[in-house]
């Protein structure tokens, strides 16, 4: 089994990541009592909200968003279970493994943002801004795109 050290970049995604939960968690825990009993649980394309229920799906929402985060950071330590898409060799294994580190942890840290707002954006009570899904679709696929091409450029 090949172990990837840590690098400082996957030590700041993991902080910020952890932080960003941790702090909703914490957060969702000191304002329950204010939060509406009903709020927002589900937008259009445009962030309007289409449809409402109880203020207990906010604790469905961070746990999806812990999930996925503890899901990733397991697969993390597991490369050779990784589809790499590209052939490795001994010659390019390390920047390849790298490559794909760097790429879940980034993808773990748009996961913890993005739960992070919607708990927010729910709580609150509002509609998304119209840039909402946009946005986090260039933000999420720009990411990975961007990884894969440095991957397939280790060829």
């Amino acid at each position: 089994m090949m172990k990837i050290p840590r690098s400082p970049y996957d030590r700041l995604v993991n902080v910020v990541g952890v932080c960003s939960l941790c702090g909703t968690t914490a957060w969702l825990l000191a304002v329950w009592k204010q939060i509406a009993v009903h709020i927002p649980v589900h937008y259009d394309f445009r962030g309007h909200v289409d449809r409402m229920a109880g203020k207990g799906s906010l604790w469905v929402l961070m746990a999806v968003g812990w999930a996925m985060f503890l899901a990733l950071s397991v697969v993390e330590h597991f490369p050779q279970i990784w589809n790499t898409g590209v052939q490795v060799t001994p010659k390019n294994q390390e920047q390849v493994y790298r490559t794909l580190k760097n790429m879940l942890g980034t993808l773990k840290l748009i996961i913890a943002v993005l739960f992070s707002y919607l708990v927010f954006q729910s709580a609150f009570g509002g509609n998304l801004p119209p840039q909402f899904l946009p946005l986090f679709l260039l933000v999420t696929l720009g990411s990975l795109a961007f990884f894969l091409v440095r991957l397939i450029r280790l060829k």
